[in-house]
């Protein structure tokens, strides 16, 4: 079924909010995250609908049918893997890349994604920690945690929440970065900050509530 650019942007957006919720996405979050009115994502819900891409009644959120969910992964999947091309072939910085990625992640050749994925290793993560589904749509398994819940844990950045440039820069400026280690020293009771320090180092960095709730971590 062919479907167009902005059908397929809302596809992966209903994925991800179903992700992060309870099961469905509500119009209001998805007009949020497309930043739209609600009135022009009810029309688009009614034509996802017609093309049996998204089971949606009124008033009861918005889940995706088997078959748009296969589109919403390969979406991600093509974004994914071209933003991991961008940094890795053409030095591109992590926070450079998702704009790029948002344009390239639609085109159709199934053989030149396939070719991507072979050429860069089959990798398993993008650059900003998040899971690459293979061909099959699987995604390779990790069991995360926001940095928040983590007090007293050692643990390792896997990914993150935000994917803003200037909260990317934020954390490439303080070694904030996928596979470096974290320890937990203190959570400040009044405001939930934390003093933590990053691969065993004596220097101690002091983090809020909203950058550790952005982070997300593995147990280590």
């Amino acid at each position: 079924m062919l479907t167009s650019l902005a059908e397929e942007n809302y596809l992966k957006t209903i994925f991800k909010l179903i992700k992060m919720g309870d099961g469905k996405a509500t119009t209001n979050e998805i007009a949020e995250s497309l930043d739209t009115a609600p009135a022009s994502v009810t029309d688009m819900l009614k034509k996802l609908s017609d093309k049996k891409l998204i089971h949606y009644a009124k008033y009861q959120g918005v889940s995706l049918t088997q078959s748009g969910k296969k589109v919403a992964i390969e979406i991600i999947r093509k974004h994914r893997l071209w933003e991991m091309f961008l940094v890795t072939q053409l030095d591109f910085k992590w926070d450079e890349v998702h704009d790029i990625a948002e344009q390239l992640e639609h085109i159709q050749s199934d053989l030149l994604i396939k070719r991507l994925d072979r050429f860069l290793g089959k990798p398993k993560f993008d650059p900003h920690g998040d899971p690459i589904p293979d061909e099959n749509g699987n995604f390779h398994s990790l069991k995360t945690i926001p940095l928040c819940e983590a007090t007293g844990l050692q643990v390792m950045i896997t990914g993150m929440i935000d994917h803003q440039p200037t909260f990317l820069q934020y954390l490439e400026k303080n070694a904030l970065l996928p596979g470096n280690k974290i320890k937990v020293k203190e959570v400040i009771e009044y405001d939930k900050s934390m003093n933590i320090c990053i691969n065993n180092s004596k220097t101690i960095i002091h983090i809020s509530y909203e950058v550790a709730k952005n982070i997300l971590v593995s147990v280590i």
